[in-house]
């Protein structure tokens, strides 16, 4: 979802206060993947900001004073202009891509909503989900994953990134679910136990599964149950589930959700539990991939008392499955968070 192609190199020097009480500080801005990365001046990054929820507090004033949300307190001053112009292009672009609050996206929509009110919809939610989960674009799906993992990395920390490391997580990536998959994966230093689905194809994964063991096979497994997971139980349904009817009724007729809904939720989302998975579905699962499931089972329970049903049951020799990963590939994805 890069929002326009030509600024991807784009970088610019600003001045970053982390909160009211924070003192500012200089650091480097460029353009990620959805998101405005704000860097120290060692080149460390210090957060990403969602490129769909930034806000602008001095409209038509310079130095540009931004924001990640609407609350202010976190603030980015930049006077480049060209970095003000192409940050205010992409944001007069998504607004664009966005129905205003209170309208209905077409006619198409609206028949959509009549059918909805004359079934009666409103009155059970969880049928109200089911249709809006078929409603909601792409397009809204990738915006609400990219302005949540912005809230979610004040809890967890910014996203862990070195060019090894991200070239590595991507292969990993590539083994466990396929090169055709479109999920992305990212790494974060703390606040989740394990990994966390967030809508849009997102999975984010604790450094802990890269650092703590010796073995590529338990990230590997734990982004394989991950995905099984996130097939099962939709991480927008969940978000609706928890967010509640209003949330989820804005969301079908703006297909949006507003900044304070997914800042709440971030904060329920890190310390949910993913739904259960089948012993079965993880052992067709991991067969399919040519995974073995040993340093899997064994990381979630040390004894295997719990989980012999999946060491019994591995589907791939472990001494003949297909590399995961080269022994360089997997030192650089242990470094991927730095020291």
């Amino acid at each position: 979802m890069t929002a326009l192609k030509q600024y991807t190199r784009l970088e610019s020097l600003g001045l970053w206060r982390a909160d009211g009480q924070a003192q500012r500080r200089e650091v480097a801005v460029c353009f990620g993947d959805a998101t405005l990365i704000i860097r120290d001046t060692a080149n460390r990054p210090l957060t990403h900001w969602s490129l769909p929820a930034i806000e602008r507090l001095n409209p038509n004033e310079v130095p540009a004073l931004f924001a990640p949300d609407d609350s202010g307190d976190e603030t980015l001053e930049i006077d480049d202009e060209l970095m003000i112009e192409a940050i205010e292009k992409v944001r007069k672009a998504l607004s664009k891509r966005r129905p205003k609050p209170g309208r209905l996206r077409g006619a198409g929509l609206s028949f959509s909503i009549a059918a909805v009110l004359a079934l009666g919809v409103l009155w059970l939610p969880s049928a109200l989900r089911t249709h809006t989960l078929s409603a909601v674009s792409q397009a809204s799906r990738a915006s609400i994953g990219a302005t949540l993992l912005g809230h979610v990395q004040r809890l967890t920390g910014s996203v862990c990134r070195s060019p090894r490391g991200i070239q590595a997580l991507e292969r990993l990536k590539d083994r466990a679910l396929g090169a055709d998959s479109d999920v992305r994966v990212l790494i974060v230093p703390e606040g989740i136990a394990t990994t966390l689905a967030l809508p849009g194809g997102i999975i984010l994964m604790n450094r802990a599964l890269v650092e703590d063991y010796e073995d590529p096979g338990v990230p590997t497994g734990f982004l394989i149950a991950a995905e099984l997971a996130r097939q099962s139980d939709d991480p927008l349904g969940h978000l609706m589930k928890t967010s509640g009817i209003q949330a989820t009724f804005q969301l079908l007729t703006t297909g949006d959700m507003s900044s304070a809904t997914l800042r709440d939720y971030a904060e329920i989302a890190v310390t949910d539990k993913a739904p259960p998975i089948s012993t079965d579905s993880l052992i067709k699962a991991f067969g399919e991939a040519e995974v073995s499931t040993k340093p899997f089972a064994f990381a979630l329970d040390i004894t295997g008392e719990r989980t012999l049903d999946l060491i019994e049951a591995d589907p791939v020799d472990p001494a003949q499955a297909p590399l995961i990963l080269s022994d360089g590939d997997w030192v650089a994805l242990q470094g991927i968070c730095g020291n």
